[in-house]
């Protein structure tokens, strides 16, 4: 009962300071929304990210030239050698060498800063062109809303035919308008409009979406520089993954003519490998977005602390009074001690609400992802709401608690 008793009291001096418990309760609430919202910012743009590397499926496999994106890592101390990337010729090779179960797709980017024209419609220069065979849709799990996939007898002709995403074709296209058969142009050259991908939406607004796909033998006709070709393995049966890269791995070293004792020229890459690493950063992420929100309510504590000791010192006389009626220098501390849980809570409680509602904007923004309520990170804010305000509370209350009635009652 008398928890109960301090604790309205407290509420009953916040009342009576609506100006002074609105602007400290607004320092808390800004520090909860920063750690709140950084945090559900991050877990959004996971989620879609996630949701992304899944639809890749746990099957597949990518290889890569080593050294070739810059990500120059280190084995003992010594940088890695760069090695040249794999070529058009190599990944044909490889294709025709693979003889393992399952299907074998080749890709690369041609350009990201393509412009499309359409009649007198065209892009902005932000479509990424890029070559590619029938089975990277399928590896890849992107389906086809309209129209048909590459036909085998096209990549082999090296037809002039072309795949739009979504965002592609609303650019181009109006609302009601038929893309099949319609031919636009591009790099200097009419491409065939045979298929639309469905809408994949996905991390950053663009990806399929916002990219358009050609025959994989263009590529070496309309490119004005050397291509990185990408090959991505899909195995029928998961069990065998690592048998099928242990028979990539040999098809591939005898394609880049890697001498025996010497490392792989190129690198093999599963889908998981790719959500593990994206789990790793987001955790580093969140550590990051933790320790920003800690320190800004570190700054909000401060605040907090030299505002209860603004009120201690506009109450000195109404602490002697309750001194001099019998309240006990512990019932004094705990009721600035509740004074500050309670003004934390409600800085707490908004802060959550705006941090949920700003992060899930910013996850939006970014990534396409879906609503996002991280109730970890929820009671986490609340549970340093708390903590907050028994730090920030504690030396005012404390003070307050030991001052003496009769000077106090002298106060003016």
């Amino acid at each position: 009962m008398e928890y109960i008793e301090n604790i309205r009291e407290g509420i009953r001096s916040i009342k009576g300071n609506t100006l002074r418990t609105v602007l400290t309760a607004t320092i808390i609430a800004i520090g909860i929304t920063s750690l709140v919202g950084i945090l559900t910012a991050i877990e959004g743009i996971q989620s879609s990210v996630g949701d992304s590397f899944a639809s890749l499926g746990a099957n597949n496999f990518d290889i890569e030239a080593r050294g070739v994106d810059g990500r120059r890592g280190t084995s003992q101390g010594k940088v890695e050698k760069r090695y040249e990337p794999i070529s058009y010729k190599q990944a044909v090779d490889f294709k025709d060498k693979y003889n393992f179960s399952g299907s074998v797709s080749i890709y690369t980017r041609i350009t990201g800063n393509g412009e499309l024209k359409y009649k007198s419609e065209k892009t902005t220069p932000t479509v990424r062109i890029s070559a590619t065979d029938e089975n990277c849709f399928i590896q890849n799990a992107y389906d086809i809303a309209k129209g048909r996939n590459f036909s085998p007898l096209e990549i082999q002709n090296n037809n002039n035919v072309v795949i739009l995403g979504s965002n592609v074709v609303k650019k181009l296209f109006k609302e009601n308008e038929e893309p099949l058969n319609k031919s636009i142009s591009f790099l200097g050259s009419k491409f065939k409009v045979i298929g639309v991908l469905e809408e994949q939406g996905g991390f950053g607004g663009g990806g399929p979406d916002q990219s358009i796909y050609i025959p994989i033998g263009l590529s070496t006709i309309i490119a004005q520089r050397t291509l990185q070709y990408t090959i991505t393995v899909s195995v029928d049966d998961p069990i065998l993954m690592e048998t099928a890269i242990g028979e990539a791995t040999g098809a591939m070293r005898t394609v880049r003519g890697d001498r025996i004792g010497n490392e792989n020229s190129f690198t093999i890459e599963k889908s998981e490998s790719l959500s593990d690493r994206m789990d790793e950063v987001a955790g580093y992420l969140r550590i990051g977005g933790f320790t920003i929100g800690l320190i800004t309510l570190l700054g909000a504590s401060i605040g907090l602390m030299n505002i209860m000791m603004v009120s201690v010192t506009e109450r000195t006389r109404e602490i002697g009074i309750r001194k001099a009626i019998g309240a006990s220098p512990i019932k004094i501390r705990l009721q600035f001690l509740w004074e500050a849980i309670v003004i934390c809570q409600l800085g707490g409680i908004a802060g959550v609400i705006l941090g949920i509602v700003i992060g899930n904007i910013i996850s939006a923004i970014i990534s396409d992802g879906g609503f996002v309520v991280p109730w970890v990170w929820m009671f986490t804010g609340l549970i340093v709401c708390v903590v907050v305000g028994l730090l920030s509370g504690y030396y005012p209350a404390y003070k307050a608690s030991k001052l003496d009635p009769i000077e106090s009652l002298r106060y003016e």
